[in-house]
């Protein structure tokens, strides 16, 4: 996991990320995929890290990220590889402000 730099962004309002729902965005210049895990929202960067394939163009079924390019899955919660187990995604860190902003550090 990154390690959060105060350089937080406003990504995207959390009235327009459902629960079960993921999204590409850009912030800073980084392609970020966010998710909405049964309310908790998580920031990743939005690349498989097998081939660097996007992971808003795969599958997200509230609890598993699948990459279609090999179907490489990832915990939405933790980005921990679930198959194959020896990999993980890129954290960003990430917070909801009381107003419902969605904020990433991507450093």
């Amino acid at each position: 996991m990154s390690a959060a730099t105060g350089q937080w962004q406003e990504a995207m309002r959390i009235d327009d990320l459902w629960e079960g729902d993921m999204e590409a965005v850009e912030v800073a210049g980084k392609k970020v995929l966010l998710v909405n895990v049964g309310g908790d929202v998580r920031a990743y960067e939005n690349r498989c890290p097998h081939q660097a394939w996007a992971l808003d163009e795969g599958d997200f079924d509230g609890e598993t990220i699948i990459c279609t390019r090999h179907m490489w899955e990832f915990d939405a919660g933790s980005g921990q590889g679930v198959n194959p187990n020896n990999c993980r995604l890129t954290v960003y860190p990430c917070r909801v402000t009381e107003s419902g902003a969605i904020m990433v550090d991507v450093g």
